[in-house]
């Protein structure tokens, strides 16, 4: 069985993408492209927020509410939790970062990273901020 993912995962994948920077705010690890946050690790480091379109949310917590949440005070926002004991592997969680990652990048910064296949040729997990 693969190893849990954690919060140091979430941590590297998204500083592995380019251009992302890590700031503090509300006490909690953020994540920034370009100087938007796309990604935090909330509360007790248990889950994660991520931008998801509000029209797009309501079907993925219905298709698998044992993953995908949205507490009480972010009803209202463009975002959804993800429980990291609830993903399958990395590649799940490099995913979901890069989905919300491209929806807060710029437009060309976006459409110029294909984000390729992080498990071939290397290891993207390593990585800091630097663009590819």
């Amino acid at each position: 069985m693969p190893d849990a993912v954690d919060e140091a995962d979430v941590r590297r994948i998204a500083l592995s993408l380019p251009r992302t920077a890590e700031k503090i705010r509300w006490n909690h690890p953020t994540f920034d492209v370009a100087g938007r946050m796309f990604a935090t690790v909330p509360d007790d480091a248990t889950s994660f927020a991520v931008r998801c379109p509000r029209h797009e949310r309501a079907e993925l917590i219905a298709a698998e509410p044992a993953k995908f949440w949205v507490p009480p005070h972010e009803a209202h926002s463009a975002w959804v939790r993800a429980r990291l004991a609830a993903l399958e592997d990395l590649q799940e969680l490099y995913d979901i970062l890069l989905d919300s990652w491209r929806q807060s990048a710029p437009a060309d910064l976006a459409d110029s990273f294909t984000g390729g296949d992080p498990f071939t040729g290397g290891d993207p997990f390593t990585g800091g901020a630097a663009d590819r």
